[in-house]
């Protein structure tokens, strides 16, 4: 028994253990709908929503019925003594006779409830809740469109990482098989000492490089996992390459796209800024408008010498009252009148910043279309120079051997291969950001 406990222990150890290590794998779409589940902001702009729910009915409440109670207790160690004319209690005129009223102990508990009838700003308050419930949606979404770019920069990254490693690596044994075979023909005296120290300096400036970018993978993984939501050391697997990938956000009938600003998150954001100050001016002029609450109160008092308020026989009073509070706004000196056109006058400006929105998304928009052509004019011809670039170090190398080029000349031509495909790297990535650029704007999906 004792052992087949022992095993059950160990395998779900090692359960736990694998479960922990589990790699979990990725394409880009798959990450982002992942981190638009998990990643910290979201998940805050979530309870944000449901923050202005609860703000919503917090300011509705405020307007219906009230229950308030009270229980009181007052035991007057010292009694407060009072003066009455001698003579009526039998004594000379003129004389006063110092008298106890009541009795020195009192409990009391009362129940009122309130009603609110009328309150301009109450009415404003409700309405501009829904406006706040509006900005809080917005700002959900404007979140998860900020989540898809980062998490599609940061996924970007980690594929440019991972192919300038692969580069790398191949640069780095090529040069070495150039360097040992330049090597041997100056050990036979068939070449020039500079010929390796050309390719020598040239392969530790590769070996710096491809250190550098295995960091940078490491990082660049680490910034994914963190706007993923999930732990930076956790191990995650990238299911894109970074070439199907641009080849795949190649979509050249976005372009055609037309926007609908009504769409546009900014431009949703601006307008619920314009409502906001809208509401702000309707309660700036409600506060010149009178308030009117009802109120009805029931309530028991009990007095005694001693503290027996709990017992059978003691006598309670009741008391109760029906009332109305009507309070009217008569002069403040123009401050109310100050107020208001204050709200007026950030309308004004919303109304204005909202304009200015509008043109912004517009020029946005059009400077999106532009870096995006121009992401794609680039990367053709970063592809097409990289041919170019890999056919003229190859040749330099032919040469180089054959004794018909120097050293000088083949570094020249690696160190414009190295160049170039880097640019290519980088031309992909501008494609992927771009295209994530522009369907922002338009509020397209990939």
């Amino acid at each position: 028994m004792r052992t087949k406990l022992l095993v059950l222990l160990t395998l779900a150890y090692i359960s736990i253990g694998y479960s922990q290590d589990k790699t979990s794998s990725f394409t880009l779409d798959e990450a982002i709908s992942f981190a638009l589940e998990n990643n910290y902001s979201a998940i805050n702009a979530e309870r944000d929503i449901i923050d202005a729910q609860k703000q919503k009915w917090e300011t509705i409440a405020s307007g219906l019925p009230q229950i308030n109670g009270a229980i009181s207790y007052q035991n007057q160690l010292k009694q407060p003594i009072s003066l009455i004319p001698g003579e009526f209690a039998g004594g000379e005129p003129g004389t006063f006779v110092p008298i106890v009223f009541g009795q020195p102990q009192s409990a009391s508990a009362t129940a009122t409830l309130t009603q609110q009838i009328f309150d301009g700003s109450y009415i404003v308050g409700v309405q501009a809740a829904k406006v706040f419930l509006s900005y809080s949606a917005n700002n959900k979404e404007k979140t998860q469109l900020e989540v898809r770019k980062a998490v599609t920069e940061a996924y970007g990254n980690v594929l440019l990482a991972k192919e300038s490693v692969a580069i790398f690596e191949k640069n780095k044994a090529t040069l070495e098989k150039n360097l040992e075979e330049t090597t041997k023909i100056f050990e036979n005296g068939l070449g020039d000492e500079e010929s390796v120290e050309q390719l020598q300096i040239t392969l530790s400036s590769i070996d710096h490089q491809l250190k550098n970018a295995i960091r940078l993978k490491g990082i660049t993984l680490q910034m994914l996992n963190l706007v993923m939501g999930i732990a930076i050391d956790a191990p995650t697997k990238l299911e894109d390459n970074l070439d199907q990938l641009t080849q795949k956000q190649i979509k050249l009938d976005l372009l055609e796209s037309g926007l609908t600003i009504e769409n546009n998150v900014d431009y949703k954001l601006a307008t619920n800024l314009n409502e906001q100050r809208f509401y702000e001016h309707k309660l700036a002029k409600s506060k010149a408008l009178p308030t009117l609450n009802a109120f009805v109160n029931y309530g028991s008092s009990a007095f005694a010498d001693d503290f027996n308020f709990f017992k059978s026989d003691q006598q309670w009073f009741e008391s109760s009252i029906l009332g109305f509070d009507l309070n009217i706004p008569i002069f403040s000196s123009l401050k109310r009148s100050a107020g208001t056109q204050r709200a007026k006058i950030a309308l004004e400006k919303a109304k204005t910043q909202l304009k200015e929105a509008e043109q912004q998304i517009r020029l946005q928009l059009e400077n999106a279309k532009s870096n995006y052509i121009l992401a794609i004019d680039q990367y053709q011809t970063a592809k097409d120079n990289l041919g170019l670039a890999e056919r003229i170090e190859k040749k330099n190398q032919i040469k180089y051997f054959e004794g018909l080029a120097t050293s000088f000349e083949l570094r020249q031509a690696q160190t414009q291969l190295y160049t170039t495909q880097q640019e290519y790297l980088q031309s992909m990535i501008e494609v992927i950001n771009t295209k994530t650029e522009l369907e922002i704007i338009l509020n397209a999906e990939s």
